[in-house]
């Protein structure tokens, strides 16, 4: 369920086709976001899954995987 809401965030925010997104997806290396992506990206997650994701722990999420991994421990 996590996988599946992240993957549609993304998407969305990001306006990715989500038949091309994985856990493996790097966000920087495969998708090519720059820093103010990142940046809407977490504001989405966070209203999404009605978290606060701290900055230091944004920079370690670098994956699809690392952001879902995140989630499911919030």
């Amino acid at each position: 369920m996590t996988y599946e809401k992240v993957v549609k965030i993304i998407g969305d925010v990001l306006n990715f086709s989500i038949d091309d997104l994985t856990l493996d997806t790097h966000l920087q290396d495969d998708l090519g976001i720059d820093s103010l992506d990142v940046v809407e990206l977490m504001m989405a997650m966070e209203d999404a899954f009605a978290i606060a994701i701290d900055d230091e722990e944004m920079k370690d999420l670098r994956t699809i995987g690392d952001i879902v991994a995140y989630l499911q421990n919030k």
